[in-house]
């Protein structure tokens, strides 16, 4: 029998819930356990999701012998001491999005996994979605010709929020772009790569924060439109448009659940609905690293995360957006 992988848990809210919901559905993983400051919440979490330990200490989590690999869902600024403590106890790390709050963040804790020989990945759940991954492959291999366009954004209003919150608080480095305009600026990344110029005009709230914000990017023979904000809904359908035909991802496209392929006048729309709630398919890819012995994903590699949060800083410096931890 293959053992099985124990996972443990700090930052206890909406998408922890989540993933340890997807968790659940996978035979070959098991929640050892959580971790918050509150250790009320930590047993309310286990009891609800069936870990077997709640600790009122991250630091005990990363010393239990039996966590292999630590889920950190805790808010932005705290994801790189998090990281690197949890390596430091000698766990495998799954960091949700972003990883650092700049390049800097995200280089130190690579060079720590990789001083370590642990394994460390950016939590950007959408890169391991099927229907994104079936588009992919189909435009890399020349299906339908070179991109031209490409259009994606991601909004919700969110400006009642608690300015003190996650959210609207520079200090824990809110703002939509690194909340969710990363998975446009995500996007644009995996399909066309590094833009050779970027364009930004951004709007900000009375924290400082920024609330909306408009990106363009510029390639060769390409161009990307991208857009994230918290001042209303958007539609959340992005747009691969190329030289013979074009790929819609159905909204929300972030977590589609399919797709339209055009080629020509040839039309196909392929329906891929997701297990669970959808994180399942990084899980996975953990599992995968992790039985081969490997310290990053070949599908999200740290070169890429250290690529896509030089795009953000890049992006930041235009649009003067300043946290005060950097």
């Amino acid at each position: 029998m293959i053992k099985k992988i124990g996972w443990g848990i700090i930052g206890l809210g909406n998408i922890a819930g989540k993933f340890a919901g997807d968790l659940a559905l996978l035979s070959e993983a098991t929640l050892v356990a959580v971790a918050s400051r509150d250790s009320d919440k930590a047993l309310r979490f286990a009891e609800e999701h069936g870990a077997k330990k709640a600790y009122g200490r991250y630091e005990a989590l990363f010393e239990d012998p039996e966590v292999d690999v630590v889920y950190i869902a805790t808010p932005h600024s705290f994801h790189q001491a998090q990281t690197l403590a949890a390596l430091e106890g000698g766990k495998n790390v799954l960091c949700e999005k972003p990883l650092g709050i700049n390049a800097s963040e995200v280089r130190q804790m690579t060079v720590r996994a990789a001083e370590k020989g642990l394994f460390l990945m950016e939590a950007l759940w959408s890169r391991f979605n099927p229907s994104i991954q079936q588009v992919y492959s189909l435009i890399k291999k020349g299906e339908i010709g070179a991109i031209s366009y490409l259009r994606a954004d991601f909004s919700f209003p969110a400006l009642d929020r608690d300015p003190q919150g996650r959210l609207l608080n520079p200090a824990l480095a809110g703002g939509s772009l690194l909340d969710i305009g990363i998975y446009p600026v995500f996007l644009a990344y995996l399909f066309l790569g590094v833009p050779k110029e970027i364009k930004v005009s951004a709007h900000f709230h009375t924290t400082g924060a920024e609330k909306q914000i408009a990106m363009i990017f510029d390639y060769e023979e390409a161009m990307a439109v991208l857009y994230s904000g918290f001042s209303s809904h958007s539609e959340m359908k992005a747009e691969i448009s190329c030289e013979s035909g074009s790929a819609l991802l159905n909204p929300r496209w972030h977590h589609t659940e399919g797709f339209q392929w055009q080629k020509g006048e040839e039309v196909q729309k392929v329906v891929s609905p997701l297990k669970g709630s959808g994180y399942i398919y990084e899980i996975e890819e953990v599992h995968r690293c992790l039985r081969a012995g490997d310290r990053e994903s070949a599908l999200w590699s740290w070169e890429d995360s250290l690529a896509l949060h030089s795009l953000l800083d890049r992006i930041r410096a235009l649009a003067d957006i300043h946290f005060p931890a950097g």
